[in-house]
């Protein structure tokens, strides 16, 4: 007796197109090696419960019938994950955290937990590990949890019942690939199940205004696994980055409709767990008994906290026939392009040489107010002369070799003086219109300018 071929397509998971064979190529979003084979499912099965719209029906109005009221929050005990939250966690949200195996994601949460179940009733969904697993984690990490409700459970229907009849305010998911739904046959973790899962989870925290936080798997490329679409479902989505051999780690806020985005967490991984950096200055800046070449201290912005970050270069002679250009922490390509413009515009050449840059701290930088330190320390490896002790930078620079203004330019400058640099090096445009004491502030218009006048410091 012949059995029935099993019908497949394929979704992307980039975008979540659907295509009826498999292409190197999204035919919708064009990404490469994005289409991946998933089971149809039939209507009549996967709509067996007649799912509900995420709420209830309600009168269409205009918007000036509708009251805005500020949304009530709740703080998990850990002021760096509040920080990265817009100032904690806000009842029936849904919050997906990612990052790579290992960095402290259910670390994180189960401290966050532990906290929570003192004032809330809190409930830890775990699909990857046993219950005694967990109990180990909290008793290693020393955590006050025994008010914390546990349930290992990796089928969605279980799940949700539990969230139904045990009506927590606070619910972890760990993590959302491991669980499944009988409505579809496709494997636990397959774009269908992804999906489907969220949407549900998502449905029923909206509708019972339970605040859910799930775990999301990343792939090889550094972004969370399943379609892109998992990440429009949910209201917050948070990235663990940091080298896992290293013991401090970074929580990125990347997309929140609760708060500010590119908020930043610093957490430095002891014994006992995550614990916040209050200082997060001190991480990246490399502690130098002598002042060295090819070193240079900026101001960047992370959301609402400015950082003082030092930029490395190391600029040597090249005996290959092109020049390697590499950069850790800062974009690639302008690199190049800024390397262009200290030739063009100030006559320093760089064709010949090695060029290496490196954001100390292991922080990702992508605002472009780095371009005149990364340009300063790059000319001063190349002279093998420190830059003046004390001195601060930040700014843009154009490809007609301007510094252009860079945001928020007061925070970054109170800032530096906070933590005892004596000189700023900044955009004429940044230059405040009141002293601020203990800082010495010049303000330059051009790349030749700013190297003239780092040249008279020293």
């Amino acid at each position: 007796m012949a059995t029935t071929k099993t019908k497949t397509n394929y979704t992307c998971t980039e975008c979540g197109a659907i295509s009826n064979k498999w292409a190197g190529q999204c035919p919708a979003c064009s990404q490469w090696n994005t289409l991946v084979e998933t089971v149809v499912e039939s209507a009549a099965n996967r709509f067996s419960n007649q799912h509900k719209g995420l709420v209830q029906t309600s009168p269409v109005l205009t918007l000036k019938d509708v009251e805005a009221i500020d949304v009530p929050r709740f703080g998990t005990g850990i002021e760096e994950f509040d920080r990265v939250l817009g100032g904690g966690l806000v009842p029936g949200s849904v919050v997906l955290i990612g990052g790579d195996p290992g960095i402290g994601k259910s670390t994180l949460l189960l401290q966050a937990l532990a906290n929570l179940s003192k004032v809330k009733k809190a409930l830890y969904v775990t699909g990857e590990e046993s219950g005694a697993q967990v109990a180990l984690r909290a008793k290693r990490l020393a955590v006050d949890a025994k008010d914390l409700h546990l349930q290992a459970e990796i089928q969605l229907e279980k799940i949700l019942h539990t969230l139904a009849t045990h009506k927590p305010q606070v619910a972890v998911i760990d993590s959302i690939q491991t669980v499944y739904s009988d409505a579809l046959s496709s494997a636990p973790g397959s774009v269908a199940q992804v999906r489907e899962c969220a949407a549900q989870l998502t449905r029923m925290a909206k509708q019972s205004d339970i605040t859910i936080i799930m775990v999301g798997h990343v792939t090889k490329e550094g972004t969370l696994a399943g379609p892109r679409v998992l990440e429009h479902i949910v209201d917050t989505v948070l990235y663990f980055e940091g080298d896992t051999h290293s013991s401090f780690r970074l929580v990125r806020a990347f997309k929140n409709r609760f708060g500010a985005v590119n908020e930043l967490g610093v957490f430095a991984m002891t014994e006992k767990g995550l614990k916040g950096v209050s200082n997060p200055s001190a991480l990246f800046l490399s502690q130098h008994d002598t002042q060295v070449a090819g070193s240079c201290v900026m101001v960047t912005q992370e959301g609402t906290r400015p950082l003082l970050v030092e930029i490395q270069a190391l600029v040597d002679s090249s005996h290959l026939p092109n020049a390697r250009r590499l950069s850790v922490g800062l974009e690639q390509n302008r690199l190049a392009m800024l390397l262009a413009v200290l030739h063009r515009h100030a006559g320093i050449a760089a064709f010949d040489q090695d060029v290496f840059i490196n954001a100390v701290g292991g922080v990702k930088i992508t605002e472009p107010a780095a371009d005149l330190a990364v340009l300063l320390a790059i000319q001063s490896s190349m002279r093998s002369k420190p830059l003046p002790r004390g001195l601060v930078v930040f700014g843009e620079v154009g490809l007609a070799g301007e510094i252009r203004p860079a945001p928020r330019g007061q925070e970054r400058l109170r800032e530096a003086a906070k933590l005892g640099f004596s000189t700023a090096l900044i955009p004429k445009s940044n230059t405040p219109k009141q002293k601020i004491e203990g800082l010495t502030v010049i303000g330059v218009e051009r790349i030749d300018e700013a190297l003239n006048k780092v040249r008279e410091l020293e």
